[in-house]
């Protein structure tokens, strides 16, 4: 019969990894600060919001138009609307989280933020270009708040 050698220890935290979170943890709160202002004072109600500069002036959709009624839709759990008012904003918020969560990961353990290749920005900067265009034609309709 075999006994069971005692489990080892928990290791203690790595010295200065609290202090490498701080700006990841800062960011965080911050932009949950903003979604729980955006959730609580309802961007459909006019008079809370500035409207956007871009449409008051020529008509025409800015890549972040409905952003805010898409964050407050988000925040309370409404998926569907929230794409309708502006799926690019919606999936900038999924990326966020993911990105979030990677640069956290990497600060706790001491590595350099990882920046993306010069392609993935330029095509990231594609597509945003090609959403503000085809929401503003025609039959782009569906992407407008």
């Amino acid at each position: 019969m075999s006994v069971d050698p005692e489990p080892a220890p928990l290791a203690p935290p790595e010295p200065g990894a609290l202090r490498r979170l701080l700006v990841p943890l800062g960011v965080l709160g911050a932009v949950l600060a903003g979604f729980g202002y955006v959730g609580a004072v309802d961007p459909n109600e006019p008079g809370h919001y500035p409207p956007c500069p871009l449409f008051r002036v020529t008509g025409a959709y800015c890549p972040g138009c409905g952003g805010l009624r898409s964050a407050h839709a988000l925040v309370h759990g409404d998926l569907g609307t929230a794409l309708g008012a502006n799926a690019l904003a919606v999936l900038a918020f999924l990326a966020f989280a993911v990105l979030w969560t990677g640069w956290a990961l990497r600060a706790a353990r001491g590595r350099p933020l990882a920046v993306p290749p010069t392609a993935v920005l330029w095509t990231l900067g594609a597509v945003v270009a090609v959403f503000t265009v085809v929401r503003n034609l025609p039959f782009g309709d569906w992407l407008r708040p």
